[in-house]
């Protein structure tokens, strides 16, 4: 099955076929660095992530962008409320929005572009679409001239005739149209500012996600993706001065992800209904955040809820529990040397599961249905588990190397087991204490004990090969 990705820009379900065979070019739009980034932020970095994630896995060679824009409008004004510099600002929150993402497992990019530092590039541009006569500066503001381009409207599907009353655009009466868009802002008093043909100023918005983009990936590239909110005016804008510059398709294929909702609401700082990453990864570890964010297609708008962070916690725990008990028994060192029609059956139900949860992501990344998968296996191995005898250890060893590969490598959610070396230690000094009672005929400290493993999520067996142990919980 090929993989298929919804493209906003068809608006419907296409064949991913990349422009270089074998390499992905792959923009995020990434936060604009004035606070801490909000559940409702972090959304898209998860997913997206997980969309180059599964192209690697695939076998492509993946450049991933992630841009930082540290210049706009709400950092100038969060910088005058904190009466501090915007550059000091930036500093602040690009650091503050690498610990939200370390917290969520989120890899770092290939690049994370500043806008700051390309304003020669974003200069070029938009003298460049100037020259064309695309773009005219009034001022020393320069606008993007929309009538000019004739596609303007084909991603969002807009009507440029209603956009032309001024609706969801800055007015300016000095525009040609309402709907024409700024490329260079003229400075002003207290701003940051560069020297420009058009005097002093700063970039717009729109240009800088073009610049970088274009300069990192090319005149054309693969994937270019960002929240929903972004279609328009953002990537509507960042298609027309892009291809009204080169005169090529400017991307591929075109994602969006919907909103994260708060009692029904999109969450946005503006509302004031948010939920910060940081506050919430003080009671929830980021491989549970990530759980939670991949089990609603991406597509989907989905609500936020504690409880549902915490149904989160519960199955992400069952699925650790049972990856636990495989290391667990492959640590123990007990194995036997043939395989048995029980391995053989485990084996083709791993073959299965991986089949489709590969479907799913192929079918638009749909994580809901595969992570279904990790779960259907999961079933199939604590009944090979729980089964009687020693397990072969080339079929434990590719047990885990498939919840390794899917939900490690893939969707990141994978518990670090590495950190659990010293639980262990404790539990297995708790057994041997518990021994020790049991050879003393001292039943009561045995029996306290054995309640001690319980409430740590640790269920006892008492076996003639000796006490095997599992965690349940």
């Amino acid at each position: 099955m090929p993989l298929k990705i919804y493209n906003t820009l068809t608006r419907k379900k296409e064949e991913f076929i990349p422009l270089k065979k074998g390499e992905v070019g792959m923009y995020v739009c990434g936060p604009t660095v004035y606070n801490y980034i909000h559940i409702g932020n972090a959304r898209p970095f998860i997913i997206f992530e997980v969309v180059r994630r599964f192209l690697k896995f695939k076998g492509y060679k993946v450049k991933y962008i992630q841009n930082l824009t540290d210049i706009d409008d709400k950092m100038i004004n969060k910088a005058k409320e904190l009466k501090i510099t915007v550059s000091e600002l930036a500093e602040k929150f690009i650091q503050e929005y690498f610990i939200d993402a370390d917290s969520l497992n989120i890899e770092r990019a290939d690049v994370h572009p500043r806008a700051t530092e390309h304003i020669k590039e974003i200069i070029e541009l938009v003298k460049g679409l100037e020259e064309k006569g695309y773009a005219y500066e009034i001022d020393g503001d320069v606008f993007f001239d929309v009538s000019k381009f004739k596609g303007y409207g084909k991603l969002s599907g807009q009507n440029i005739e209603e956009l032309k009353e001024g609706a969801r655009v800055e007015v300016d009466e000095r525009k040609k149209e309402s709907i024409d868009f700024a490329l260079w802002k003229r400075a002003k008093e207290g701003e940051p500012s560069w020297e420009s043909p058009w005097g002093e100023g700063r970039p717009g918005w729109h240009i800088e996600c073009s610049a970088m983009s274009m300069k990192y990936l090319g005149k054309s590239f693969d994937i270019h993706t960002g929240g929903s909110d972004l279609i328009f005016p953002h990537h509507e804008n960042e298609i027309a001065q892009s291809e009204a510059y080169t005169n090529q398709q400017f991307v591929r294929y075109w994602m969006h992800n919907g909103y994260l909702c708060l009692n029904n609401q999109k969450m946005s700082k503006s509302l004031g209904n948010i939920m910060k990453v940081r506050d919430i990864s003080q009671k929830y570890k980021g491989e549970i955040i990530r759980y939670f964010i991949l089990s609603a297609h991406y597509r989907s708008p989905f609500n936020f809820s504690e409880e549902q962070l915490q149904q989160a916690e519960s199955s992400l725990q069952r699925l650790n529990n049972t990856i636990f008990n495989v290391k667990h028994l492959l640590k123990q060192g007990k194995f036997r040397k043939s395989k048995d029609k029980n391995d053989e059956l485990i084996l083709e139900k791993r073959k299965e599961n991986e089949q489709k949860f590969i479907e799913a992501m192929d079918d638009d990344f749909n994580t809901p249905v595969a992570l279904s998968r990790l779960f259907s296996f999961a079933r199939e191995v604590n009944i090979y588990l729980n089964s009687p005898g020693t397990k072969n250890k080339e079929v434990l060893e590719k047990i885990l190397k498939y919840y390794q590969e899917l939900a490690g490598e893939i969707l990141g959610i994978l518990e670090d087991f590495d950190q659990e070396e010293s639980f262990e230690q404790e539990i297995k000094k708790l057994i041997e204490e518990r021994e020790e009672a049991r050879k003393e005929s001292n039943w009561v400290e045995s029996d306290q004990i054995r309640d001690k493993l319980r409430e740590k999520g640790i269920l006892l067996e008492d076996t003639p090969e000796g006490v095997r142990w599992k965690r349940i919980k």
